[in-house]
């Protein structure tokens, strides 16, 4: 088993149900949600909304590789309803955003995969939920 941390962050809808949700979906297709920071309410990051986040990070032990890590996550944001990732810096309003934090040691470096995330710690709403659980 491999053990993979995962940053979540909801500013559209029920956030607060949408991060419980996407919790659920973990648990059906990652593997077992093993630990949950508490939800954190944080401002937008690289871009203006009115919409405040909901932030949290969970810890799952999983069977999967990191590449299939990262298409269940996108699934499960396309099927909670999210239509467009943010690419290249532009960041926008979401019903869900799941990145991959870390994945055991692992260093990935793919265009489309980067582990551990090269942008976690220049942000407070991901290092707080993931020191909370990575200090249990």
């Amino acid at each position: 088993m491999s053990v993979v941390y995962l940053g979540l962050g909801s500013n559209l809808g029920d956030r607060r149900s949408n991060i419980y949700r996407a919790v659920e979906l973990i648990a059906d297709s990652v593997g077992t949600v093993v630990r949950m920071s508490s939800l954190y309410d944080t401002e937008p990051w690289g871009f203006s909304s009115d919409n405040m986040f909901v932030n949290a990070a969970v810890c799952v032990e999983t069977r999967l590789t990191p590449r299939e890590v990262l298409v269940a996550t996108q699934t499960i944001e396309r099927r909670m309803g999210r239509i467009e990732k943010s690419v290249g810096g532009q960041y926008h309003d979401r019903v869900i955003d799941i990145d991959i934090l870390m994945y055991d040691d692992l260093h990935i470096d793919t265009p489309d995969l980067h582990i551990p995330h090269p942008l976690m710690h220049e942000r407070d709403f991901v290092m707080r939920p993931l020191n909370e659980i990575l200090n249990v």
